[in-house]
């Protein structure tokens, strides 16, 4: 039972994960996700149901259009495996229910801000809106279900201390830290309240350091090459959540 639940979330991440690389695409070139059909980018050949099966296309052909041969970015991939692996793995951690929602609502905006800001130096304001609207959801939930002033007051907490955390940091850096990396923190905040952004900010620059190094030392990218921070936010917040309890016992030793 457990196996086929899992086989079947694991199905649904990977299809969810084709949709996100669609937005991936379309985002940042202000098109719509929904219309025209998928097709190449490079022949512009619509393409069939074939061409559009998860993981399984991309193999099959090679990693190449059907139709013009050129290769695809392995990029699509990637995003498909992540996808279901991670709503898998946050399966694992907190079963079926509403928390699983809400963080499945979370990371799939993340990852989609993860390769755009990774591609093209940007975070879409549209998509740090949904990250808005879902924090805003999360706090009326638990504030419907528990009726304390506090998970009100944790969700602003959150929203100052993690924009003003950036914010700041930003002014030091005269613009290395970029408005769109000082948004999302501070939408993050609302979702996960003033601790956790701390420890969310706590773990994307320890992330983004290993990261920058290893970039540095294999000569990837250079000392003027700038490097986007929100996948080292996405992923700070990914490792939170997957392991947010162990991280507690941790801070308590």
């Amino acid at each position: 039972m457990i196996f086929c639940i899992s086989f079947f979330i694991f199905l649904y991440g990977i299809i969810i994960g084709s949709f996100f690389n669609v937005c991936i695409h379309r985002l940042p070139i202000n098109e719509s996700v929904i219309t025209p059909r998928s097709h190449c980018t490079n022949c512009k050949t619509l393409l069939s149901g074939f061409d559009l099966v998860p993981i399984m296309s991309y193999i099959l052909l090679g990693g190449k259009c059907r139709y013009c041969h050129i290769p695809f970015s392995i990029q699509y991939l990637i995003v498909e495996l992540l996808t279901g692996i991670i709503f898998l793995l946050l399966y694992f951690q907190y079963g079926l229910g509403f928390l699983y929602i809400f963080f499945i609502g979370i990371t799939s905006i993340l990852i989609c801000i993860t390769f755009i800001d990774y591609n093209c130096k940007i975070i879409p304001d549209r998509l740090i809106f949904l990250v808005f609207l879902l924090g805003l959801l999360y706090r009326l939930v638990l504030y419907t279900l528990i009726k304390e002033k506090s998970i009100v007051t944790n969700g602003i907490l959150g929203f100052l201390l993690g924009g003003g955390i950036f914010l700041i940091l930003a002014i030091i850096s005269n613009g290395g830290m970029g408005g769109g990396d000082i948004k999302l923190i501070a939408m993050l905040g609302i979702c996960f309240g003033w601790k956790d952004i701390v420890v969310i900010s706590f773990l994307s620059f320890i992330v983004g350091g290993i990261i920058s190094v290893f970039l540095l030392i294999f000569k990837i990218k250079s000392l003027k090459d700038p490097i986007p921070f929100a996948p080292f936010i996405s992923f700070g917040t990914l490792i939170l959540i997957l392991y947010k309890d162990f991280i507690i016992k941790l801070l308590m030793i």
